[in-house]
């Protein structure tokens, strides 16, 4: 009775709360949640639009007669200026606060969003694609907004649930050929123009209306960690090296997916001969466990810790990844349409799982410089989103092997495995030299989740 009495469980605690600490800590997690579905239904509407060539350049290629080089670098452009500022805008959002840069970028994505449609030429739409490509950024504003708000124990769960907005990809792979087909010509007297033009109108409008609905709803004031932080604090921890290393982490599960779902609607319809309306679909299917499963491995992470689940997701993918770098029929069996699906879904599961523990590391490493070091391991991501379709466009035409852009991910499968794999040996052997009274954690490294 004494001990019940005494008890200093949580259990007890919050029962013999005051009532100002329980409606604090509901409003608390009110706001929260609030900020993390408006992040990402944003982010979702800002990433369909960053990713939206994936299936527009298909018919505009056709249209404007691209080569296949000129494709690749209309695409890609577009990731390029959705990788650059994520570092600087990171940084911003732990200054004044994720509401104010997520509706401005928002407002600032609808312009050149809607002057797609106006476009007739194939310098006009670099332009407008190097433009619209700035709501790439959104993450790691979305993904600081939210390791600020988030409870410690939840913030890889909240943070695995706004990268699911990753799905956005997936809007224009499923819309988009049925939108063409629906608004053939133009509707409202020229006003608003069909076929694929008007898929970028109508993302115009939905991120205006996003925008207002994040200004309205989000919790205010916002929550600024780096206020009043100099900005050689806030970068002083880009200097270490697993920084870097969770970087290339992040190509092998972002930057890599980013690039397939770029990639594969034209490898479908190129190798396999399919209608783009079967190709964007297959494609889809590729990006929603590569989105949707984040939440899971932040769940898996909150509670296992990165280092075995990003182990698992670069195993698994190796594995993946062998046959599809292989010429058909070279490893005792064909590598049909359904097979390669198969081997991609696999590739596309262990990348949702894999962004999200990747990602964990961050706020348990540097929870004062989310925005910073986020932006930065956001930022490589996001090249290797850039570089890999390039690298892939070159390696086909030069090679004329499709299969060559799979010998690209294999290399960097293997040497994120490898370094992980050393990390983990290097603490282990540390944790033996280290003396018995001496806590592992205590010693420098040692703590390192890998």
């Amino acid at each position: 009775m004494i001990h019940a009495a005494i008890d200093p469980s949580p259990r007890h605690a919050t029962r013999h709360a005051a009532p100002e600490t329980v409606t604090v800590a509901a409003t608390s997690a009110r706001d929260a949640a609030r900020v993390l579905w408006l992040s990402t239904i944003a982010f979702t509407l800002l990433f369909a639009v960053w990713l939206m060539f994936g299936v527009l350049g298909i018919p505009i290629r056709e249209e404007l007669h691209l080569t296949k080089l000129q494709f690749t670098w209309l695409t890609a452009i577009a990731v390029l200026s959705g990788s650059l500022w994520r570092l600087p805008l990171g940084i911003l959002t732990d200054r004044i606060g994720g509401r104010a840069i997520l509706v401005m970028l928002l407002l600032v994505s609808a312009v050149p969003c809607y002057l797609v449609s106006q476009a007739t030429t194939y310098t006009q739409l670099m332009i407008c694609a190097a433009l619209f490509g700035l709501a790439g950024n959104s993450f790691s504003v979305g993904i600081a907004w939210n390791a600020t708000w988030a409870e410690r124990h939840r913030q890889g769960f909240a943070m695995g649930t706004f990268g699911a907005g990753n799905v956005g990809a997936s809007l224009t792979k499923l819309i988009g050929p049925s939108l063409i087909v629906l608004c053939p010509t133009a509707l409202l007297g020229g006003l608003i123009p069909g076929g694929w033009r008007f898929v970028p109108v109508l993302y115009s409008v939905l991120l205006l209306v996003m925008a207002a609905a994040v200004w309205f709803g989000a919790p205010h004031p916002d929550r600024c960690p780096g206020s009043g932080r100099t900005l050689t604090a806030m970068l002083r921890p880009l200097a270490e090296v697993r920084i870097w290393r969770f970087g290339l982490y992040y190509v092998v599960v972002f930057g890599a997916y980013v690039a397939l779902s770029l990639w594969l609607p034209s490898y479908y319809k190129n190798v396999f001969h399919m209608s783009l309306a079967k190709a964007s679909l297959l494609t889809a299917c590729f990006i929603f466990p590569a989105s949707l499963l984040r939440p899971v491995g932040g769940w898996l992470s909150d509670r296992l810790g990165p280092r075995p689940v990003t182990y698992a997701v670069f195993i698994a993918m190796l594995l993946a990844c062998i046959p599809l770098c292989a010429p058909s029929g070279s490893l005792g069996f064909k590598v049909g349409p359904w097979q390669f699906f198969a081997f991609v879904e696999v590739l596309g599961i262990g990348m949702g799982i894999g962004k999200a523990s990747v990602y964990k590391y961050i706020p348990e490493y540097f929870p004062k410089d989310v925005g910073a070091v986020g932006g930065l391991v956001g930022t490589l991501g996001a090249l290797g989103g850039f570089f890999l379709p390039l690298t892939f466009g070159y390696l086909d035409v030069s090679t004329g092997r499709p299969e060559s852009c799979f010998w690209v991910m294999l290399g960097l499968i293997v040497t994120s495995l490898v370094w992980l794999h050393m990390v983990v040996i290097d603490i282990n052997r540390r944790a033996r030299v280290a003396p018995r009274d001496t806590a592992a954690s205590d010693l420098p490294g040692m703590a390192d989740p890998a």
